[in-house]
Parts: structure tokens; sequence; C-alpha cells
């Protein structure tokens, strides 16, 4: 029996998934995350939003056009920002001066860059160029730290 027992043990051992990692050390999780060293843990990062109206919400067909949008991403942001960019559609209201209630189709685009002063001048450089071409008043902008690994 007990012998039964010591081989048992040992199947289990032999072919349990820990012991393949012990095996393969390529296959072992390490503490620290090894990312893309053209992007280094120690840059201190920055999460970048930017709202951008996109017209009105309550009049059908009155914003801006998806090709017209894709067409300020391919001018403006990606040659700025060329390592990636994330766009959502949203919904935002606020109230004006005069109390009444704005709705607005809005698109939200987020950029995660190192903090340099390029790459704040390049946001607001984006900021600017859609002023520009829409004519709008503003471009919202919500920046803060963060914590990026790859």
């Amino acid at each position: 029996m007990k012998l039964k027992s010591a081989l048992l043990f040992t199947a289990l051992v032999a072919f349990s998934p820990t012991s393949r990692l012990a095996a393969d050390p390529a296959a072992q999780a390490t503490p620290a995350l090894k990312g893309d060293a053209a992007r280094p843990e120690a840059a201190h990062w920055l999460r970048s939003e930017l709202y951008f109206g996109a017209g009105p919400a309550d009049v059908q067909d009155g914003g801006i056009a998806e090709i017209r949008w894709r067409g300020f991403l391919d001018k403006e942001v990606t040659p700025r920002f060329p390592d990636g960019l994330t766009v959502f559609d949203a919904y935002g209201q606020w109230r004006d001066r005069g109390g009444a209630t704005g709705r607005l189709w809005t698109k939200v685009l987020v950029i995660l860059h190192e903090d340099t002063p390029a790459n704040r001048a390049a946001i607001d450089a984006i900021r600017l160029a859609w002023k520009a071409s829409t004519h709008d008043q503003s471009v919202l902008l919500v920046t803060e730290p963060v914590d990026v690994s790859f």
C-alpha cells in the first residue's frame, strides 16, 4: 500500500501543472511584468481624454459625419500619436449660462502617453485643430496620471 501511495504521489507531482512550470522557466510568472523595452516602466504616463462635440442629440443627422471624424483622426491625431488611441461614442449634457440644458453627441478620444512637453503640445494642437475645423467653443480635456504596463 505504501508503494502504491508513493507511486501515486510521484505521478501527481510529475504531471501537475506546477511541475511543468518548474521544468519550463520561460512559462513561469514573474512578479514584475516585462513589457515593451521602448516604453520603460519608470516613465511618467498620462491618460488624456478629449471630449469632442459631434452634434446636437435632439437633431437627427445634425452632427459630424463619421467620415469627417475619421478624416480628422487620420490628419490631426494619428500623426501625433501613431502608437494608438481609443475612441468612444457618448452622449452628454450640460447647463448653459441661461439655465437651458444642452444635449450633445460626443466623441471621447483616449490617449495614453508619456508626460512630455511635446506630447502635451500635441494634445493642445489636436484641440485647436478641432475648434478651427468645427467652430466649436471648446474641447474638454481631462488628464490624469496612470500606471501603464505593456
